[in-house]
């Protein structure tokens, strides 16, 4: 019996340092995105306002866009992710290539569809004058290019799914100094470049993810069990297919409903008028950060999950989200509180227009009722994908998101005029009901049976890269 709990203990200390290991790269990856997105608003605003809306609004359509192109990412590194804890890592090199062929393909096709119909699409979003011209010119730059967007997600899933996470960061790091540099020379015109403003920022997130890339590409092939041989690229087999788009739809259809969803509420902020239009921007760059703790364990927990339920270890892998779970929720909490302590500052590194200032900081106090379901949401939403048992949460969010969240935002509007302020409540019913909803799903164990691979070999220890 002691000796029995001794090697229990044993496997959930492998197991808690293993999520650390991977989380705290990605942790450090993703806050390095977010602060990428944060120097775009922050030097934006120094243009204007009105450009920080257009931006804002632009980029709700350009997030969509990379939720679709990341169907094809998402569900590889599931799928591959438990192909290399059944150990069959030939195989999962294979559906690697296959997926950045796939990404490449959808990519062009999503860029060319915001070529062409980006200003057509800006036009009904209710903008007007000076925030729709540059509205209009930042989606005619960032959406072009959009296609690097979608290979640096198939590249950079790949290698967090091999483990080696603080890789990845490395190369995020390096891209965000390099874009912030070029932001400083085109937003503003130095060293003899031309000021060029909206028109300066887009360019510049296009050239630093051509650079992203390129060490992305490198980089795999670096840290590949089973390197990708040329004819992988353009083998396309109908049964890896099948098994990516098994979970790479129901993802990618979940977090398209979610961001449709926040289009919905951006409509809705436009009536509000321009003041609210800045202030939800400017509290969005503040909240990414409260949920970012969430994000990083639930992408962390995630690749361990996939890697556990391919070995057959789905009691390891049950007991791991619990122990997820409660990390992710205490540190949000933690971070939230910090937040709304120093809530007027962090307003003031933005704007100093007094209204904006107000409204922002009224929402930031209701992000103690938002985030800790978002945290619920996150881990869970993640851990249920990497088991391949995704359908559900798209069920889930569709009853939650379009009929609870939209018609409760609507109400809180437009009847009670609640204004901005509704649209956080609304979004925060969303969150917790998706979220306990995924917590007893998964104390169901239903996601057990949906396994996308045989292990090849008995179940053995899961190893990640370092």
């Amino acid at each position: 019996m002691d000796a029995a709990v001794t090697q229990s203990g044993s496997t959930q200390e492998k197991a808690d340092l293993g999520l650390f290991r991977l989380t705290w790269p990605i942790f450090f990856e993703i806050l390095l995105f977010m602060l990428m997105g944060s120097a775009d608003t922050l030097m934006i605003s120094g243009v204007s306002d009105e450009a920080v809306s257009a931006v804002g609004v632009v980029n709700q359509y350009i997030f969509i866009c990379i939720l679709v192109v990341a169907v094809i990412s998402n569900g590889a590194a599931i799928v591959v992710a438990q192909y290399l804890g059944a150990r069959r890592a030939q195989e999962a090199a294979r559906i690697g290539a296959l997926a950045i062929t796939l990404n490449f393909l959808l990519g062009i096709t999503v860029s060319a569809g915001l070529l062409l119909f980006g200003n057509t699409i800006l036009a009904h979003m209710n903008l007007r004058g000076q925030v729709l011209a540059y509205a209009q010119t930042y989606m005619g730059i960032a959406g072009g290019f959009l296609f690097l967007q979608a290979l640096i997600n198939a590249f950079s899933s790949l290698i967090r799914t091999y483990g080696f996470t603080r890789q990845s960061m490395y190369v995020s790091l390096g891209m965000n100094v390099f874009h912030i540099f070029v932001n400083y020379l085109l937003i503003f015109g130095h060293l003899g470049l031309p000021a060029m403003g909206v028109a300066g920022a887009a360019i510049s997130t296009a050239i630093s993810r051509t650079a992203a890339l390129l060490v992305f590409i490198w980089m795999l092939y670096r840290v590949m069990e089973v390197r990708m041989v040329p004819r992988d690229y353009v083998t396309f087999s109908k049964e890896y297919i099948r098994k990516i788009l098994k979970v790479g739809v129901p993802s990618a259809v979940e977090q398209l409903t979610y961001q449709s969803c926040q289009t919905v509420f951006v409509y809705y902020v436009t009536y509000l008028g321009a003041t609210a239009l800045a202030s939800r921007q400017y509290a969005i760059s503040i909240s990414q950060y409260v949920f970012l703790f969430s994000l990083a364990i639930g992408t962390g927990t995630a690749i361990i999950v996939g890697r556990l339920v391919g070995a057959n270890r789905t009691e390891d892998a049950y007991h791991r989200v619990l122990v997820s779970l409660k990390w992710a929720v205490a540190l949000t909490v933690l971070v939230d509180v910090v937040a709304i302590l120093l809530r007027k500052p962090l307003i003031g590194l933005f704007t100093t227009d007094g209204d904006i200032l107000q409204l922002t900081s009224q929402l930031i106090l209701l992000s103690l009722i938002l985030e800790p379901g978002r945290s619920f949401n996150l881990v869970l939403v993640n851990a249920l994908r990497a088991t391949g048992d995704a359908r559900f949460t798209v069920y889930m969010g569709f009853i939650s998101m379009v009929c609870v969240s939209l018609t409760l935002g609507y109400v809180l509007v437009f009847k009670l005029n609640l204004g901005l302020a509704g649209v956080w409540l609304a979004v925060s019913a969303d969150e917790w009901t998706r979220g306990l909803t995924f917590w007893y799903r998964w104390k169901s164990r239903a996601w057990e049976k949906q396994s996308l691979v045989a292990s090849a070999e008995e179940p053995a220890a899961v190893a990640v890269g370092g």
